[in-house]
């Protein structure tokens, strides 16, 4: 009964679109608010409590472990901790799929129930848009990806999900980053309403940016997030391998930073329209591009959810559909939207418009590059793009803009001159060259990483120089978000530069009580032992470390599950100021003299390397700062404009007494 009540959820939240995106329609074309155009936002309410309804009953399906639902029967299993089954409701294509349209749904729910600042007919648009955009994908859920599909007769046994997915990473990951995919479409669906009622100016961006913010937010904690679990979960020792799938999620990240960027002087100074209309269009693009890279079945990843061709047409068939609609209407309505203010090249908004050019280059990179493989496979011809591209192209257009992103907070909207910021400059320069003597001379580091540490250490300083001259509780608190996300950018890159630069790799085979040096730590194997978990066993080798601060006993794991059946390498860390041990336990390799058994031990010290992660945290919480403090000038601004009406009115009504 929970799987038919779920589906009906879908069926009746589909039919609530229609009906919202035919309301929209009518309040777009009507001059006059109607009766029919009214039922718009109360739609759209009720569309994301039906949705929520209905991935609360998958939620249920997953946690009583209904094997006579089909999704439930291959993606989960009674034996499996709590948690991995809560988790397995999203860790798999029709569950996730579920998942992005109820949070489409919500957010379609809170625009239409707290949005006020926009006139009714450019509403009107943005809901018409949303139902447009969730009726594709309910569509596309209900006649080719239905999650409560009934398996006759049931299953006996839950096939269990993929064993790399049996992590706790997995029931933070996926949500997180479909926030930020979802946030994108709403942008997206603010950018249509602008094009279609030709209001594209300062209030649109005002409006737009606490979407696009969270967006930015939310993709930069679910890359993160990702980055880190592949890190500690696939063994392979590295937090990112460009895997097509991995820029599926960055290509969305990077056209965000754009927008958001762009929205922010759209917002300030009623420039770059142009920019924002296009850049939340490409935003949503890639979004797109993402799912349909994921759930095409091209791909071969343990991040790929689906192998189902007709999955992927379908998919295909929106992406064209939205985008193409989308730059269709952009092409239309390009030639009269106003051109904003204008302004010198030498100040903020022409720094943050090479900026924008810059990211758009590093985005069309990662494009290519990701896409480049499957176009020439479809002729037979198999191409493998990794680091060797990736880093050295991308380098080209990232060095050029951390460069500018050193200067452009200095100056001023409009105009600005090199003499007025000559002295900051001046220290910046000199940080970036003493850093690079200083690496070149005691390192030995490559020329990429000497090139991001001194970016780093240049970027840290130049992040709080904007307070130069200020004080500090006149500071507005976006200010505050956005100098912290930038020393959070200088974080993550001194993190990225350090583990290339310095790392090192120990691969050996060991007996119990040998002993081999790694980094700064010496490392005994002392055993290797069979333990047992809920839904698995393994091999856990007990491997004292020892180094300046005393010994730490770490234990990797080589772990077999029967429920798919699949080995798996769970690594061992150790988190020092400086750095990470990395530890993993592989095969064994023959008998020792002892009669004991050698073992296989991967072992690595990466200097430094969690300020990746940490890096990341830091322009999160800099990029929630910004949205608060955006939220907070406009809730004081609406209070302004507010007493102000009602004291006009007061003597509007004092004159008419005394007449």
């Amino acid at each position: 009964m929970i799987a038919e009540l779920g589906l009906a959820a879908l069926w009746l939240a589909a039919g609530l679109c229609v009906l919202q995106l035919a309301a929209g329609v009518v309040g777009v074309r009507s001059a006059e608010p109607g009766a029919v155009s009214a039922l718009a936002r109360p739609a759209a309410i009720l569309q994301g409590l039906l949705l929520v309804f209905a991935f609360a009953c998958l939620l249920r399906l997953f946690v009583v472990t209904d094997l006579s639902v089909a999704l439930v029967a291959a993606n989960s299993h009674s034996d499996k901790p709590f948690i991995f089954r809560l988790s397995g409701a999203w860790g798999n294509h029709e569950g996730s799929m579920l998942l992005w349209v109820t949070i489409l749904g919500i957010s379609g729910a809170l625009v239409a129930a707290f949005e006020r600042r926009m006139d009714d007919r450019f509403m009107k648009s943005v809901l018409g848009a949303q139902a447009f955009v969730a009726l594709g994908f309910l569509a596309f859920l209900l006649f080719s990806s239905n999650p409560f599909t009934r398996l006759s007769p049931p299953a006996e046994f839950g096939a269990g999900l993929n064993p790399l997915l049996q992590d706790i990473g997995l029931a933070y990951h996926p949500p997180i980053l479909y926030l930020g995919y979802v946030g994108l479409s709403v942008a997206f669906c603010f950018v249509v309403a602008g094009l279609v009622t030709r209001q594209a100016g300062p209030e649109l961006a005002r409006v737009m940016r606490p979407w696009v913010l969270a967006a930015w937010v939310s993709l930069t904690l679910g890359i993160a997030a990702g980055s880190y679990w592949a890190y500690y979960e696939l063994g392979w020792g590295g937090w990112w391998f460009w895997d097509p799938v991995e820029n599926a999620s960055l290509m969305p990240w990077l056209a965000a930073t754009a927008l958001l960027h762009s929205v922010s002087v759209l917002a300030a100074r009623d420039a770059l329209r142009t920019w924002t209309i296009m850049l939340g269009v490409v935003a949503f693009s890639m979004s797109m591009v993402g799912t349909f890279l994921v759930r095409s079945g091209i791909l071969t990843s343990v991040h790929v959810f689906a192998v189902d061709p007709a999955r992927g047409a379908f998919i295909l068939a929106l992406l064209m559909i939205y985008v193409g609609g989308a730059f269709g209407l952009f092409a239309l309505r390009a030639g009269v939207l106003a051109e904003g203010k204008r302004f010198a090249a030498l100040s903020r908004e022409g720094a943050l418009v090479f900026n924008n050019v810059m990211l758009s280059a590093i985005l069309a990179v990662v494009l290519l590059g990701t896409l480049y493989p499957i176009l020439t496979e479809a002729f037979d011809t198999r191409v493998s793009i990794g680091p060797p591209y990736y880093n050295p192209v991308t380098a080209i257009f990232a060095v050029p803009m951390l460069l500018a992103l050193l200067v452009g907070p200095l100056l001023r909207w409009k105009r600005d001159s090199l003499a007025r910021v000559a002295v900051p400059v001046v220290l910046i320069g000199a940080v970036l060259a003493a850093s690079v003597t200083v690496i070149v001379i005691f390192s030995g580091a490559g020329v990429l990483p000497t090139i991001g540490l001194a970016l780093a250490a240049a970027l840290a300083l130049a992040s709080w120089l904007p307070l130069r001259g200020r004080k500090l509780r006149f500071v507005p608190l976006a200010l505050w978000g956005s100098m912290l996300a930038h020393f959070g950018v200088a974080v993550s890159l001194a993190g990225m530069a350090s583990e290339s630069a310095f790392s090192t790799e120990r691969l050996v085979a060991m007996s119990a009580g040998d002993s081999v040096s790694v980094g700064p730590f010496e490392a005994t194997l002392q055993s290797v032992e069979p333990v047992a978990g809920p839904n698995w066993t393994a091999l856990q080798a007990r491997v004292a470390v020892s180094g300046s601060n005393g010994e730490t006993l770490l234990r990797p794991q080589a772990r077999y599950f029967t429920e798919p059946v699949q080995n798996t390498s769970e690594s061992a860390l150790m988190t020092r100021w400086n750095g990470q041990l990395y530890a993993i336990l592989g095969d064994a390799v023959g008998p020792a003299e002892s009669g004991e058994g050698r073992w296989q031990m991967r072992l690595w010290w990466k200097p430094f390397v969690p300020l990746i992660w940490y890096g990341a945290l830091l322009i999160a919480l800099g990029g929630l700062l910004a949205i608060f403090g955006h939220v907070r000038a406009s809730a004081r601004a609406r209070k302004i404009r507010e007493g102000v009406a009602r004291r006009r009115a007061e003597n509007v009504r004092m004159k008419d007494a005394a007449a």
